[in-house]
């Protein structure tokens, strides 16, 4: 069988509208090797996007029932876990503070804002949906989060040591989210939920996203990074490489790795897949659009297979509530907690070690609209 002719259809308009308006994010480079200076020059260059994204993350924590107490010693407790797990990020999270003229724990709090919503116990609907087919890879996930928060996302560029190079796709202040390394392995997050997920905040996700960029050039080290850290919150990072794939899933309660399906096939949304941790399965509870985006997924393979990064993207073009809510738009008579929207649409090239980032959800992704970064 052939790919679906609806998507081949779709991906001959994307070309033909190849002067369409294109809209991208904002990028920086690094030039300091040292943690602390690299945070810093960081925090001077964004220092008013840090202080918007911090100021939105309080609004949301807000209205999801958190106090500005509890929200501190949070962020203080997060920074705390992290110096004591990976000291030099610590102090990368002190330069960034310094050159935004903010304190540590602020920056901590950006950077802990799963641990602090899963310390929360905050609900919705939205979220991420990640694909990725051996060998290639050939991957694309869509990132979904608070559309209050939209203008948040940043792609970065920074040398860990020398001669290796990550590139992410991160929110302002944040060490790390989506993103490629020179060494060969890229990596795809998506948020998960599990009854074991607890208030004690501990090490952020989001470092062990970054420590797996710095220092990983295979799935298995990616998952000894992972199981080093000690977690309040859970998550998924599907770790790639030309040739392997693994979707690492990260609780409290454990952490598995989830290896690609016969025909190298790896795909994943918002619940577990490991049959241990999905009885302790919490997101999917309140979130069931999940299983409807994970099926559409599979019902695309095919098309989510091939070489051309827009034909994947649009292979994830799907909407809700009629069908698998895979490209999300938000709901404006909603409270922020509770509005979602697909606010990029990624693919990693991993022979290029670069990013392709397309800024809004696959309904929005034309030839012209991709950022290589």
């Amino acid at each position: 069988m052939g790919a679906d002719p609806r998507i081949q259809g779709q991906v001959r308009r994307a070309t033909a509208r190849g002067s369409a308006f294109r809209v991208t994010f904002p990028t920086f480079t690094s030039t300091q090797l040292d943690p602390r200076a690299r945070g810093k020059e960081l925090g001077t260059h964004r220092r008013s996007e840090i202080a918007a994204n911090l100021a939105g993350y309080i609004d949301l924590f807000t209205v999801a029932g958190a106090t500005p107490a509890q929200v501190r010693a949070w962020g203080e407790r997060a920074l705390d876990r992290s110096a004591a797990w990976a000291p030099h990020l610590a102090e990368e999270i002190a330069g960034i503070a310094a050159g935004a003229g903010l304190e540590s724990w602020q920056v901590a709090v950006i950077n802990a804002r799963t641990e602090i919503l899963a310390a929360i116990g905050a609900v919705g609907e939205g979220e991420c949906s990640t694909s990725v087919v051996l060998p290639g890879p050939r991957t694309v996930q869509t990132w979904d989060w608070h559309d209050h928060l939209r203008d948040a996302p940043m792609l970065w560029e920074l040398e860990s040591r020398p001669g290796h190079v990550v590139r992410t796709f991160t929110e302002a202040g944040a060490l790390a989210k989506i993103g490629v390394n020179t060494a060969g392995l890229g990596i795809h997050f998506n948020i998960l939920r599990h009854e074991s997920d607890s208030a004690d905040l501990g090490v952020p996700v989001h470092l062990i996203a970054r420590r797996i960029l710095d220092e990983a050039a295979t799935v298995e080290e990616a998952a000894d990074l992972a199981r080093s850290a000690t977690v309040s919150a859970s998550t998924v990072i599907t770790a790639v490489t030309s040739a392997d794939a693994g979707s690492i899933e990260i609780s409290p309660a454990g952490v598995t790795v989830i290896p690609p399906e016969p025909g190298g096939v790896l795909q994943h949304c918002n619940h577990f897949l490991d049959p241990a941790l999905a009885e302790g399965e919490r997101h999917a509870t309140a979130r069931p659009g999940t299983y409807a985006r994970l099926q559409h997924l599979r019902d695309h393979v095919e098309d989510l297979s091939g070489d051309d990064h827009t034909a994947r993207a649009l292979a994830m073009l799907s909407h809700g509530p009629g069908a698998a809510p895979v490209c999300a738009h938000p709901d404006p008579s909603q409270p922020i907690n509770q509005r979602w929207e697909t606010l990029a649409t990624i693919a990693l090239d991993l022979p290029a070690g670069r990013l392709r980032v397309h800024q809004g959800g696959p309904c929005q992704v034309t030839e012209a609209t991709w950022q290589t970064f």
